[in-house]
């Protein structure tokens, strides 16, 4: 009897290396995996799909005999387990290259690049295509509250993927996005960000070129009409043609959300997300969902019961009349727009703000000068600076004593709490799980 096919991914608590993980198990492969500081959401999710997860590296993992060792871009040469399975020439490919060949292989792939956004302009993507009927499979970085959990398969011919610029693999350098060839392009934004493998922005914007040149004569790029840094990516070479958006010649948006396509009425967006951020992302997803065959309409009547993703502005208690929001937003430009729209939906009311400079780009302090200016509309800022190269009250500085900086955990939580009165907004933003400081501030702020 023919067994299964299976995979053992290095890696595999990264959102995406766990998306793969949850498709691979559902197209019929035996799926283990390894990682180290396993946490929720993604640790859960891999449970539920009965993937068993292992901590650490060691080279007992082998035992498992996987047809192919699936690499994430978290591992490196040196760890215990890649260099014996290099040692051993046993058959080794990276998460994009796998997902390329075994699931993407002849299906319309719908692609969304950007620096920021990504997860959530997928995310509505998906969601718009799956209110239209159309079941499609996805994979993006988080957790979509419509769908509660970040990939499936499906037969559906379409299939959206959250398209990211970081490197693939430590044995291949391109980015990952390079690997889908999708028919459908968002481009959302692009600025310097990855400061750990790119040395400027002109660096990224030809991997940007490059991604662009995969896509098909009868395909389409839905570009952010607002970004120079794209407009350049694109005068290098396009073979497909073009949707702007947030420009008067494409897709656009007014004040009372009503758009509007080459100037023509198309409707009102009616939702609860906050931010100018989420009104493009939303322009990119109707634009890109229509050349899949979405009419204009419907895809406004499903964002209007979209949910949004878990991790972004979500709440995740009110104590005591102060409300707690965990955010994604790790980047300055990020941060900004995340305190900007929290801003508008609380008016007067007090933010305070918590931040865990935790990305690569973020840890090497290369961005840490713009982190007063997107902290600007915030009354109070808590700063996590435990592991970092450079001297973060020094850099919050300019915010005066409305900063405050920390290296301990719970001195951080004892300090929120003891400034956190009714009717507050603690805004918690990180690419991590932040030491699980939800639950404890809950917890303190209860007590």
């Amino acid at each position: 009897m023919q067994k299964n096919p299976s995979i053992h991914i290095l890696g595999i608590c990264g959102t995406f290396m766990g998306g793969i993980a949850a498709i691979a198990k559902q197209a019929g492969y035996r799926v283990t995996g390894c990682d180290t500081n396993v946490y929720p959401p993604m640790s859960t999710q891999l449970e539920a799909q009965g993937i068993e997860l292992i901590e650490g590296f060691g080279n007992e993992q082998l035992e498992y005999k996987p047809d192919v060792f699936v690499i994430g871009n978290v591992i490196s040469r040196g760890n215990p387990l890649m260099e014996e399975i290099m040692n051993r020439n046993l058959p080794y490919v990276s998460g994009p290259q796998w997902i390329a060949q075994n699931i993407l292989h002849g299906k319309w792939v719908l692609g969304v690049a950007g620096t920021h956004g990504k997860t959530t302009t997928a995310s509505m993507l998906a969601w718009i295509l799956e209110y239209a009927g159309m079941n499609p499979g996805f994979l993006v970085g988080g957790v979509p509250q419509n769908f509660g959990i970040s990939a499936r398969l499906t037969k559906s011919p379409f299939f959206v993927i959250e398209a990211d610029e970081y490197d693939t693999a430590f044995f291949d350098k391109r980015s990952k996005f390079v690997h889908y060839h999708p028919r459908t392009v968002i481009l959302n934004n692009l600025e310097f960000d990855h400061a750990d493998i790119f040395p400027d922005l002109a660096s990224i914007e030809t991997q940007f070129h490059h991604l662009v040149r995969t896509v098909p004569g009868n395909g389409l790029v839905a570009c952010n009409g607002r970004e120079e840094s794209l407009q350049r990516v694109l005068h290098r070479g396009c073979w497909t043609p073009v949707e702007k958006f947030g420009s008067d010649d494409g897709w656009n948006i007014d004040d009372e959300n009503l758009i509007t396509l080459d100037g023509k009425p198309q409707g009102a967006l009616r939702w609860e997300l906050l931010g100018e951020h989420n009104r493009m992302n939303a322009l990119a997803a109707l634009s890109a969902a229509r050349h899949a065959g979405v009419p204009v309409a419907l895809g406004l009547e499903a964002l209007g019961e979209f949910r949004n993703v878990k991790r972004r502005m979500e709440v995740r208690g009110t104590v005591n009349g102060i409300t707690l929001y965990d955010d994604f937003a790790h980047h300055p430009t990020a941060i900004g727009t995340t305190v900007a729209g929290l801003r508008r939906k609380v008016n007067a009311a007090r933010i305070l703000a918590v931040l865990e400079p935790r990305s690569n780009t973020m840890k090497l302090g290369v961005m840490k000068d713009a982190l007063p200016g997107s902290l600007k509309e915030a009354d109070m800022v808590f700063c996590y600076s435990a592991n970092l190269g450079w001297d973060a009250a020094a850099a919050l500085a300019p915010l005066g004593s409305r900063a405050s900086v920390k290296d301990n955990l719970d001195a951080l939580v004892e300090s929120i709490a003891a400034a956190a009165h009714p009717g507050d907004h603690v805004l918690v933003m990180s690419n991590g799980g932040f030491g699980g400081i939800h639950e404890k501030l809950l917890k303190r702020l209860a007590g």
